[in-house]
């Protein structure tokens, strides 16, 4: 993945609206109107939090007659957790070493 399309993902995924429609997609599809009733913001405001998601990737939408259904594509998540797991292998082992430093200060 591209630094772009990866820097298109993160900022999708800052705000905690989109988290949440994500979170709520990974239960199955679900139309629009379902993703906005849990949420104290109007229907065009979901649906501008969904054009966010969309572009990154992250969902897609079709209409089946007047509904709108929207599904989870979690391909752009895989990339950002590939990108998250070399750095996780440095804190990994920094806090490692803290601990085993940690253990030396307790026990001289």
């Amino acid at each position: 993945m591209s630094s772009d399309r990866l820097s298109i993902t993160f900022a999708a995924l800052a705000d905690p609206t989109r988290r949440a429609i994500l979170a709520r997609l990974t239960e199955g599809d679900a139309t629009v109107t379902d993703l906005a009733s849990p949420f104290d913001i109007g229907l065009p405001s979901v649906s501008k939090h969904l054009k966010v998601l969309e572009r990154a990737g992250l969902v897609s939408k079709r209409r089946r007659r007047q509904e709108r259904w929207c599904r989870l594509d979690a391909a752009p998540l895989r990339d950002a957790h590939d990108w998250c797991a070399i750095y996780r292998a440095h804190w990994d082992g920094s806090l490692a070493k803290l601990a085993a430093h940690l253990d030396e200060e307790k026990d001289p």
